[in-house]
């Protein structure tokens, strides 16, 4: 048997359904090698990989990454193209095994911008892997926690405005039907990279009661260790929702 706490998986305590992860470090983890950024997006492939594996093992249902904000557009024409390559790439590379192995991938954002080539793509893996019952794997891409907001609340003024709603039948669960995510239960665990105390405009309303976890790891470091080094200190919380402990 293993003298690691973490590895193999801790299974000795409850397995959050839903993780999410603000990958982060894909730049700094370049810089540091003295490589170009988009070399960093690139290694950051292996730790998805790293990621989904792990997920699977540790029994997770729900895995959402946030691969691209909105605000991301902002940055310079050839790390975003270098970004939407990538994002191709990984479709044409991965798709049958995601598949094969049971998992459905859902990419969610405002798509939109996207190019046609990166659409037709996410459209392929999108439809290639419905129906995987082993993990529903969230690619956030093109997506802003605020916008996400403000798009639920346009859908349901328009439901009341066409007669399909009244203002009363908005109520929590209303809303977190109409944002992106639909009907999928919030995070219960959120992990960021690279030892950044922020969230970033990511999930705002829905991660009301996550539980996080800050690591100092890169992205293109991340293993499924660390994942379940964040597994076993979620394990160690009390999640009491706004309520008192049990006597």
């Amino acid at each position: 048997m293993s003298d690691d706490p973490v590895f193999p998986f801790p299974s000795n305590g409850p397995i959050p359904r839903h993780v999410a992860v603000i990958m982060d470090g894909n730049g700094r983890w370049a810089a540091e090698r003295g490589l170009p950024r988009h070399e960093g997006h690139w290694e950051g492939m292996k730790a998805v990989r790293e990621v989904i594996e792990g997920s699977l093992e540790a029994g997770i249902e729900i895995l959402t990454l946030f691969a691209f904000s909105t605000e991301n557009w902002q940055r310079p024409e050839e790390e975003i193209e270098a970004l939407m390559t990538l994002l191709k790439i990984y479709v044409e590379q991965e798709q049958a095994e995601l598949r094969e192995r049971g998992i459905e991938v859902r990419v969610l954002g405002d798509l939109g911008r996207m190019d046609e080539e990166a659409r037709a793509a996410v459209d392929r893996i999108q439809s290639v892997t419905s129906g995987g019952a082993e993990l529903r794997l969230n690619l956030m891409i093109s997506y802003s926690g605020r916008a996400d907001i403000v798009r639920a609340a346009r859908e349901l003024a328009r439901k009341v405005a066409a007669g399909e709603l009244t203002p009363e039948q908005i109520d929590d669960r209303a809303f977190s039907e109409a944002l992106y995510t639909g009907a999928l239960p919030d995070p219960d665990l959120l992990i960021r990279t690279s030892a950044e105390f922020r969230i970033s405009n990511f999930m705002l309303w829905q991660l009301a009661y996550t539980e996080f976890h800050i690591t100092p790891c890169l992205w293109p470091d991340f293993t499924r260790r660390e994942l379940f080094s964040a597994v076993a200190e979620y394990q160690r919380r009390e999640r009491r929702f706004g309520r008192v402990s049990a006597p």
